[in-house]
């Protein structure tokens, strides 16, 4: 008897995104597939998966979300405004505006634009999901790119866009480009090792204040990618995969115990970065790390929430406190914008490098084939000591022997000394009597 295949569901994250984009919360979407609140939480973190008929039910809930998530982004794209393809002239004025928008501006610019303040977006959650997915699961947490990779980049693609396409979309990075030929498993995790490793170092660094550990966090990130790239390739965002394991790595408890962490690494030469970085040091890691999502890498407050596990009022509440704080403590970074802009020129100050993808890919494989044969060597090993264990070991039970005591009170064994005369006579005359007969049997007077 075989068993049926278990419905497929999206990652948790995407499980959050669809339930907030549809505004409701995590009670009434329990009551609808019938468990409890935490359960739903417990789904959404990707501690427990659901089985049997929940899973049904909460697959089939999850995909008319998405259906209804995705109509309601197509919904301004099915009127559009009329406009005469065949006749070119009325459109020839605003030519030169794509142009300006497609000419390679800096991703930190892009970025910052158009934050809005926590309370907005917590009023706000199901318009926000819809208009700011395109920028907020590609190439939004690209903190402080490389400005060549992404001018030739505008390059390639300027002469393949219309007038009518958008005037900025780029390609999600780990995914086959559309042509001939397709690309392999190893040039798609290069691609996106090369696309976001830079501005992941840079992002981790702003996090930790250790270079070292940074780039560390980040190598290894990509290590447990490549271990899982069938996943990691079909992700709604990989390069939100790889940040949140390097964030993970890179805020670890375990990592103060290290003879590294120790001894402290140079601080920035520019008076200002320094004062930045020690104020951003000073906050708790769940307010720096929301901070450094929301104001640095351009995420949503819905998206941030969820990469850092928590509630959208808990994540709102958590950003106004860590701008109080910082604008406690520098007032001119009050603003926003402001804040992005600094956060990039402090990430950009250091000249911090990612190695180079190949060598990331072959240390995952080494990794995976060391692990691979310690655990075979520990499985040779245990199955050798039971084996031995078996054929050493008793076949009855035998009762273990007593420990010997001391008894007191008798008296020790003497041997025996030298025989007195009347003892020696009485020995010789038993000799010289006859030891059987009638004579033996019958006394005799004397």
């Amino acid at each position: 008897m075989t068993r049926s295949p278990a419905t497929p569901l999206p990652p948790p994250k995407a499980r959050r995104r669809l339930r907030e984009s549809a505004a409701l919360t995590q009670a009434q979407l329990a009551a609808r597939v019938g468990v409890a609140r935490e359960t739903v939480r417990a789904w959404e973190s990707g501690r427990t998966t659901p089985r049997g008929r929940k899973r049904e039910v909460y697959a089939q809930l999850l995909s008319t979300l998405a259906e209804e998530a995705a109509a309601r982004r197509a919904k301004p794209t099915l009127t559009p405004e009329p406009e005469p393809r065949p006749e070119p002239e009325p459109r020839a004025e605003p030519k030169p505006e794509p142009e300006a928008e497609r000419s390679p501006v800096p991703v930190v610019v892009a970025v910052g634009a158009g934050a809005q303040s926590p309370a907005q977006e917590v009023t706000q959650e199901p318009a926000r999901e819809g208009t700011r997915s395109k920028p907020a699961q590609g190439a939004v947490d690209s903190l402080v790119l490389p400005a060549k990779p992404l001018e030739e980049q505008g390059q390639q693609e300027q002469p393949d866009r219309g007038p009518e396409t958008e005037p900025h979309s780029e390609p999600m990075p780990g995914a086959a480009r559309p042509g001939p030929d397709e690309l392999t498993p190893a040039q798609a995790f290069d691609t996106l090792y090369q696309f976001s490793a830079p501005s992941l170092v840079r992002q981790t660094y702003l996090l930790t204040g250790r270079r070292e550990l940074a780039r560390e966090s980040v190598e290894r990130a990509f290590q447990v990618a490549w271990e899982h790239w069938p996943e990691v390739a079909r992700d709604r965002d990989p390069v939100g995969w790889v940040r949140a394991s390097a964030y993970e790595y890179a805020l670890s408890p375990w990592q103060r115990f290290r003879l590294r962490h120790r001894h402290p690494e140079p601080p920035p030469a520019d008076p200002g970065d320094r004062t930045l970085l020690n104020t951003l040091l000073r906050l708790p890691p769940p307010h720096r790390r929301t901070l450094l999502l929301y104001d640095g890498v351009g995420l949503g407050l819905p998206e941030t929430a969820a990469e850092t596990e928590a509630s959208t009022p808990a994540a709102a509440n958590r950003l106004m406190r860590a701008r109080e704080t910082l604008a406690g403590r520098l007032p001119e970074l009050a603003d926003p914008q402001v804040l992005h802009r600094r956060l990039a020129e402090l990430a950009s100050a250091e000249r911090l490098r990612a190695a180079e993808p190949t060598a990331v890919r072959t240390g995952s494989e080494r990794r995976a084939r060391f692990l691979t044969r310690a655990a075979i060597a520990f499985t040779v090993a245990l199955i050798g000591t039971t084996a031995l264990t078996l054929r050493t070991a008793p076949t009855h039970y035998e009762p273990p022997v007593s420990p010997g005591e001391t008894v007191r009170g008798v008296p020790p064994r003497v041997a025996p000394g030298s025989l007195s005369d009347e003892q020696l006579e009485l020995r010789q005359k038993l000799r010289d009597q006859l030891q059987d007969g009638p004579e033996r049997l019958t006394p005799r007077i004397e």
